[in-house]
């Protein structure tokens, strides 16, 4: 086993994490950061009600609790005191899970050699999502209390009371799962992204651009979406060939797109009228 901050060579031998995290690293960091951010936006859309004016503030509020989360997730983290981390490079999957390859050398005894070979990936995580928690508790309730009014008691506070249920299926997510999103979060971003613009223009009754224009937090859910998209087709082409993979971006309005032209030939009460007339 060696100790956090170093993993074995080709030799078996410790050696210190000294590189950087790659762009990649970077965009999966970007990813699991990103993961609470939506969920608060999410629940606090949720049940703050049309009627509340409290969702905008605890919006800029969740936003703000996670960037200084992250902000001092990097600054505690090797070397401290710096936004830069030190890491080691992610290789194969099972770099994640050392804690599977335990040796038994006589088949009796089992060899305790589980360390964090991709390190930091793995722990930031959980010390990003610890700070979340905190801040959140500290600002959010009395920021709560004070503005919205237009809740009632019971109501005011369950977007909070939501975030402390899925932090603990987060934090689960990243220990057992860790790995495989490293590996697949690229694609879930670009169907996630899809499925909910996809639903929420269905459930918004969006047909047309002119339906888009009426409400302004409809085109703001748009251009949200259009972000991750993207997101996501940069973190499947890393940009490694600007000149091949910039054009790829041209991609990210053509879902929406789609849906505005396909929308008035898919209108249910209009296959039910050709269905009736053709009987």
């Amino acid at each position: 086993v060696c100790p956090r901050g170093q993993r074995t060579d080709d030799n078996k031998i410790c050696r210190e994490c000294v590189g950087s995290p790659d762009r990649y690293d970077w965009l999966y960091l970007g990813f699991m950061a990103m993961l609470p951010l939506v969920l608060h936006w999410f629940f606090i859309e949720w049940y703050s009600g049309k009627k509340s004016s409290s969702a905008l503030l605890q919006h800029v509020t969740a936003l703000f609790e996670c960037s200084i989360a992250a902000i001092v997730t990097l600054l505690v983290s090797d070397p401290v005191g710096s936004l830069h981390i030190r890491s080691c490079k992610v290789k194969k999957l099972s770099d994640w899970y050392t804690m599977l390859y335990n040796p038994s050398p006589d088949y009796i005894t089992t060899v305790h050699c589980t360390h964090e070979a991709v390190y930091p990936l793995y722990t930031i995580v959980f010390i990003y999502y610890a700070f979340c928690l905190v801040l959140m508790m500290l600002l959010r309730p009395l920021l709560v209390k004070k503005i919205a009014c237009g809740l009632g008691k019971s109501d005011r506070f369950k977007s909070i009371y939501a975030a402390l249920y899925f932090f603990p299926v987060l934090t689960v997510l990243q220990a057992v799962g860790g790995g495989l999103l490293y590996y697949a979060f690229p694609y879930i971003i670009l169907v996630l992204s899809l499925v909910t613009l996809a639903v929420y223009m269905s459930a918004s009754e969006v047909e047309s651009f002119k339906d888009l224009l009426v409400r302004k937090k409809r085109l703001v859910v748009l251009f949200s979406h259009w972000l991750l998209h993207a997101y996501g087709i940069i973190s499947i082409s890393k940009l490694d060939k600007l000149e091949q993979d910039l054009p790829l971006l041209a991609l990210v309005p053509a879902p929406a797109l789609f849906y505005l032209v396909t929308a008035k030939y898919t209108e249910p009460s209009r296959i039910l009228s050709e269905g009736g007339n053709g009987h």
